[in-house]
């Protein structure tokens, strides 16, 4: 049982003991498409498989196992839009409310700290209250240094504040939690360039990496949610949360093929561990696989 395993329980429904025919694929679409897969991409899935069968001349469904896995794995190897520098790595998290943003903060902050990173984390989500509360509460568990203003303050003022601690404590990762309003794309897209612009000015080496939460859970609306972002904001990853909460997960597939951004991490738990680097091949495998492999 892989790290997965739960995920694909509405795909490990899927039949590979039939016969080949146009039924058999049109029960596959429909079946990738209950699991949030979505209609485009559960589509050119159906279409790659329909080719690989008719050009090695399969007519067993275990032979496309191997081969849907493969199709899979290949669709989520998305390659990131740019490189990203590291002097100090600044990482800029963004998301709606309610999504995991401030928890996978903390979470990340673990797995730096694990690997013996220096990181600081800055507080600017200044929008919410509970939001800074939230980010030093995670601070304080994972030994954090957190930079933080009152409740309404400038999100860049507060940029600014970390980029100098980054640099006076030799930081080796800053993490920014911003606000995460897409109800007005603009004031985000403004928001988001006046901090690009501070981290510039004070770290002109510096490519900062977007990285977009997003709820597994909510299916359909976090591939919207990602489209709006991307278009929105720029994003170089995904860190999808909860998907320990869906026996779906088709959506990582939808993600990947229609947004062409990587899923760099998943939250599968509560726990402060519960956040791992995201497996593309080990991912397709669970997604369809038995129980015993």
């Amino acid at each position: 049982m892989g790290l997965f395993s739960n995920i694909g329980a509405g795909l490990r429904m899927i039949s590979f003991s039939a016969k080949i025919d146009d039924e058999y694929f049109e029960e596959l679409e429909e079946q990738l498409i209950m699991a949030d897969v979505g209609v485009a991409t559960s589509t050119l899935i159906v279409e790659k498989l329909r080719e690989r069968a008719r050009k090695e001349r399969l007519s067993e469904a275990a032979q496309l196992k191997p081969v849907i896995k493969q199709v899979v794995q290949e669709i989520l190897d998305v390659t990131p839009a740019e490189q990203i520098t590291e002097s100090p790595r600044v990482i800029l998290m963004i998301g709606v409310n309610g999504v995991g943003k401030t928890t996978s903060i903390g979470k990340l902050s673990a797995r730096y700290n694990a690997d013996g990173k220096k990181v600081l984390l800055a507080a600017a989500d200044t929008f919410r209250a509970a939001a800074i509360e939230q980010l030093c509460i995670w601070g304080d568990r994972t030994n954090t240094p957190v930079i933080s203003h009152s409740q309404g303050a400038d999100p860049a003022a507060v940029v600014h504040d970390a980029m100098q601690a980054g640099k006076a404590r030799n930081a080796d990762i800053i993490i920014c939690d911003t606000a995460g309003r897409l109800q007005n794309k603009k004031n985000l897209m403004d928001e988001l360039a006046k901090i690009r612009r501070v981290i510039a000015k004070e770290l002109p080496d510096c490519t900062p990496e977007v990285l977009l939460v997003v709820d597994a859970t909510t299916g359909q609306n976090a591939l919207s949610q990602a489209r709006q972002f991307k278009e929105a904001a720029g994003v170089n990853g995904i860190i999808l949360t909860k998907l320990d909460g869906t026996a779906k997960g088709g959506v990582v597939i939808a993600i990947a093929n229609e947004v062409g951004v990587p899923v760099r991490y998943v939250g599968v738990g509560e726990g402060i561990n519960d956040l791992y680097p995201f497996d593309a091949a080990e991912f397709a495998n669970d997604l369809f696989g038995d129980a015993n492999e």
